[in-house]
Formats: C-alpha cells, structure tokens, sequence
C-alpha cells in the first residue's frame, strides 16, 4: 500500500512539473540592411552603431555599407570609383537598401538625384528587397536649403515608391529647438557623434517602428582579433534629446 501511495504521489509530481507551462525563448527577428551613400555612412561608424542600438530590441539591425568618399548616385550606377553596389545588392539578399546621393546634389542637381534613386529603387525592388532614402541635413552654414533638400527626397519617394527616413527633418528640429546641440563635426557638413546617434535613431525607428528601451553611455565594438573599440560615448541628456526629436518627426508623419 506503500509503495502504491509512493508511486502515485511521483506520478502526480510529474504531471505538475510538466503542466506548468514554460515561458518560450523569444526569438529575435533580424533584417540585413545595406548603405549605398558616402561618408555621411562611414562617418563615427554608422552602421555598426546601429548594429549595437538594435542588439537588444526584437528587431535586430544588421548593418553594412558600400561607400566612398562624396559619392553620387550616378557613381554607384555606374561602377565608378571601385564601387560595386549594384552588384552587393544583387548578389547579396538584403531586406532594405538605403540610398543616399552627395549632400549637395538634391540641391545642385536633383534630377540625376530623381534619375538614378529611380533606378536603383527598381533595382533594390527587382532583388526582394524594399528601397529607403536617407533623407538628409542642411549644412550649418545653410540652414535654409533644408526644405529644397527634404523636398528633393519626398519627390524622390514619391516617383520611385521607396520609404524615405526624415533625417534631415529630425536635424531641423533639433536645431531649432536644442540650437546648442553639437550635430555638426567642425567642417560643418559632416556629422559628429551626436549627429550619428540621431541618424541612427532615425533609421531605427523607420525600419522597425520603436526605438531601445534603454541607452548605454558608452558604445564599444568588436574587431576582428576579438578586441573592442569605443565607437561612442554620450551623455544621458543627448541620448533623451535625440530619441525625442525622432518620435517627433515621425510621429507626424
């Protein structure tokens, strides 16, 4: 009798053990994602920082790039330069390819800007992947061209069906409203690490439609033998500002 009431009170055990449900692993979705543009990508790292933003979110970015220096999207079109973004894009199975045109040109000319972002958005589309424009900023010294440059991209958007990301919007308003704020490195055209963080969120909350939960200070990144870097390092009320400037822009859109 024992031994019945032993064994019994094992089976019940076990049924309770394997009746209490277990909470699944979640699994982390993941978009490859490739830059087509110049040094507004290569500069303060780009794409890795966003790499580590989205490390922990459900969505997870990973980033790389095809850039040189000032580059146009008639470059890219063409092979010129040593670039091979055509062919990165064919052979590679990205997402989402964001392209980008020199800084000047939607103001000096934008109808190759409407040309050739045509031609790769159907390029990009004719991969599987979704087209976006890096929509961008109004150098420091012309604040003023900030509406030709955002409407260049939105007529750009429009004609070729492509996403654009409102980066240079998210500046617009972080200028007119935190005008302190360090976005600029000291040429005046090229961001600095603050102005890579709100690029970033910018792409970030395009794409997957939230933004990190949490921010670290200090961004480090892995090299090839294994070591780190220090990619960015920022304060906790820079990091605030930017994220408020992106859902801003967004939020309207």
């Amino acid at each position: 009798m024992m031994f019945r009431k032993l064994l019994w009170a094992g089976f019940l055990s076990l049924l309770i053990l394997f009746s209490v449900p277990t909470r699944a692993t979640e699994k982390q979705d993941t978009l490859r994602v490739l830059f087509v543009g110049n040094s507004y990508v290569y500069y303060n790292n780009l794409a890795q920082l966003i790499n580590l933003l989205t490390d922990s979110m459900p969505t997870r970015l990973i980033c790389t790039k095809s850039t040189v220096g000032a580059a146009h999207l008639g470059e890219h079109w063409r092979g010129l330069r040593g670039l091979r973004s055509k062919t990165l894009i064919a052979e590679k199975k990205y997402d989402i390819v964001v392209i980008q045109d020199n800084s000047m040109w939607p103001l000096e000319h934008k109808d190759s800007l409407l040309f050739y972002g045509k031609l790769f958005a159907d390029w990009i589309r004719s991969t599987g992947a979704r087209p976006y424009l890096y929509s961008t900023w109004a150098r420091q010294k012309t604040p003023e061209t900030q509406a030709a440059i955002t409407a260049a991209y939105a007529e750009l958007a429009t004609a070729a069906g492509a996403i654009r990301v409102p980066v240079g919007d998210a500046w617009e308003l972080a200028r007119q409203q935190k005008p302190e704020m360090v976005l600029f490195h000291p040429d005046g055209s090229h961001p600095s690490p603050v102005g890579t963080f709100l690029i970033a969120l910018s792409f970030i909350k395009k794409i997957t439609g939230t933004l990190p939960a949490r921010f670290r200070q200090v961004y480090n990144y892995p090299d090839n033998d294994g070591e780190s870097f220090r990619l960015m390092q920022l304060t906790d009320e820079e990091m605030k500002l930017c994220a408020g400037f992106v859902e801003q822009v967004q939020s309207k859109q």
